[in-house]
């Protein structure tokens, strides 16, 4: 009975050695092929073009010799005299981003405008396409637009870049530009090279302000109206009318004699009574509607500048009503 036991127990041991060494060559077998199959693609590299607080920080190459590294969205460099006060400055403009794929290659990249001024009267503009490569936020080109350029509108459209810009045309005195152009650019390598947008120029005229309703943004450069009540104008040649907050308008406009001249005529309006507050924006918005002496474009913004009680001069700004806005 002693040996039949010892017998049994002995080939219990024999099967549970061979079970565990099967399960150990599977368990090899098992790792010899994955170790043999490819490997899971990995990659750090972000989605999505680069953001607005990215490229705040990112280096531009192309507006000076050397390149210039933002912080916050700015760079300031050394006096250019160590006893004067010019010195080059460059900052993006604020609220302007375009995404798109730009060359082809499934990614999509940014493209962003910046302002370059170094202490005398003009403020030159910039275009800069950003992406990323190798995880880094990269400049890939940069182009310059002009000196004290206004943008009406831009666009990514396909593969290129497309601004609606006013710009001095060859009769025009660079403080008061009057032609109004589509600019284009495709991005070939490190470059943004210039393409026919297809779009003849014209002159600038109200005729450009007509089409949407804008909406009072801001009262003056660094008073941004109230959301409510909503502050509005329309353009329809020679005529305006909108919502003062509380009083519907009216009145006429004429164009002076140098691009972007305007003159306001006496304003005439419903008479609802409102709350004070709204009274006071209304009669304030009335009041610098008509001193209005010229008319331009900010990113995209309607600018009223107007003559101030104390000589200086202010400008209200506006947006255009989106569609089923």
């Amino acid at each position: 009975m002693a040996k039949k036991r010892a017998s049994g127990l002995l080939c219990t041991l024999v099967v549970a050695v061979l079970a565990t060494s099967l399960l150990s060559c599977d368990q090899a077998d098992t790792a010899a092929e994955d170790e043999s199959a490819p490997a899971m693609a990995t990659t750090n590299e972000p989605s999505g073009a680069p953001s607005v607080e990215t490229i705040a920080g990112a280096t531009i190459r192309g507006i000076y010799d050397e390149p210039v590294q933002l912080q916050g969205g700015r760079y300031e460099g050394e006096p250019f005299d160590p006893e004067g006060s010019s010195r080059p400055r460059v900052g993006l403009v604020e609220d302007f981003l375009l995404t798109g794929d730009l060359n082809g290659d499934g990614a999509e990249e940014a493209v962003t405008m910046l302002w370059e001024s170094s202490g005398g009267s003009g403020t030159y503009t910039y275009l800069a396409a950003l992406g990323h490569e190798g995880g880094e936020i990269v400049n890939l080109a940069t182009a310059g637009i002009g000196d004290r350029v206004q943008l009406r509108d831009g666009r990514i459209a396909g593969d290129r870049i497309e601004l609606d810009v006013v710009q001095a045309g060859p009769q025009d005195a660079a403080c008061c530009p009057g032609e109004m152009a589509t600019l284009a650019w495709a991005l070939d390598g490190d470059a943004l090279n210039p393409v026919d947008s297809g779009v003849e120029t014209t002159r600038l005229s109200v005729a450009a302000l007509t089409g949407p309703e804008w909406v009072l943004d801001r009262l003056d450069r660094e008073e941004p109206a109230p959301d409510k009540p909503e502050v509005t104008v329309l353009f329809e040649e020679n005529r305006i009318a909108g919502g003062g907050g509380c009083n519907r308008y009216m009145g006429t406009v004429t164009e002076g004699d140098m691009p972007g001249d305007l003159t306001v005529g006496l304003l005439a309006s419903t008479m609802m009574a409102c709350p004070p507050e709204v009274m006071e924006l209304e009669d304030r918005y009335r009041q610098q509607l008509e001193k209005v002496v010229k008319y331009g474009f900010l990113n995209r913004q309607l600018n009223l500048t107007f003559e101030k009680d104390d000589g200086n001069v202010g400008a209200m700004s506006f947006t255009p009503r989106q569609i089923g806005g």
